[in-house]
């Protein structure tokens, strides 16, 4: 990653700041971008050489701020060799009681802001004949929980839209990486939406079990630089995708009990 000049959203806490630490300390150029700006500029001031990183703020469910986060990107690097898409947001409700709105916003979120920063900076990656496209997906893109209904959705969709992308650009010079961790100790669900759109403004129990966000970093990063389509980090919780590909009828047992939350 030395000299490299990668660009991370969800930049401002959780799994993106633990990242933009470790790339810093690599040699990285970086890209920080989320909504919180003053969030940002603290998790640059603990970088190392942090007057070489360039804060951006973001909404993902926005495209006017894309356009607008592309063209200063643009204004200040000739290029950017590395997108990790890492912002989004979860959902703790059950579907019934949650409104269409709410499994909108998640989308636009997830899913719709991933694609329209992806799609804003890929001309200029195929130019050059070279760039690597991150995605931090979850092991509910592989298969579904409750609560997660939207979440588990957006995530299935990114796979989707992000496998075909790879089969159309293999001969082009671009690398896709699909991550898929387990729970990781963040505020993930602390700033999740309930069923009405409110937040869900709990630490739930499987959360607050997770790894942390500096080793799913280093795992992350590792696979980066291995350029592997896909990784699932974690514990038990990965054996779900074994269990959903291998045995779907046991895995369908034992999602209907699992404690998610």
């Amino acid at each position: 990653m030395q000299d490299k000049i990668v660009w991370i959203t969800g930049a401002s806490s959780g799994i993106g700041e633990a990242l933009t630490v470790e790339l810093s300390r690599k040699g990285a150029t970086l890209i920080l971008s989320a909504r919180k700006e003053q969030a940002l500029r603290e998790v640059r001031s603990i970088c190392k050489n942090p007057e070489n990183h360039l804060v951006v703020p973001l909404d993902l469910a926005d495209l006017n701020t894309i356009s607008n986060a592309v063209k200063t990107v643009q204004d200040r690097f000739e290029r950017v060799d590395v997108l990790i898409n890492n912002g989004g947001v979860s959902q703790r409700a059950h579907a019934v009681e949650t409104t269409i709105a709410v499994d909108r916003r998640i989308m636009d979120i997830n899913y719709l802001g991933t694609v329209a920063l992806t799609k804003e900076l890929l001309p200029g990656m195929l130019t050059q004949k070279a760039g690597h496209i991150v995605v931090v997906s979850s092991v509910v893109g592989k298969f579904g929980t409750p609560y997660r209904t939207a979440y588990a959705a957006s995530k299935h969709a990114l796979h989707g839209f992000f496998d075909s992308l790879r089969a159309e650009l293999w001969s082009q010079g671009i690398v896709i990486t699909l991550v898929c961790p387990g729970y990781v100790h963040t505020n993930l669900s602390i700033n999740a939406l309930a069923g009405n759109g409110s937040l869900f403004g709990k630490m739930d129990d499987a959360t607050a079990q997770g790894m942390t966000p500096h080793y799913c970093a280093r795992i992350l990063i590792e696979a980066i630089e291995r350029k592997k389509e896909e990784v699932y980090i974690g514990r038990k919780e990965v054996l779900g995708v074994y269990l959903k590909r291998y045995l779907p009828a046991l895995f369908s047992r034992i999602i209907r009990v699992v404690k998610v939350r």
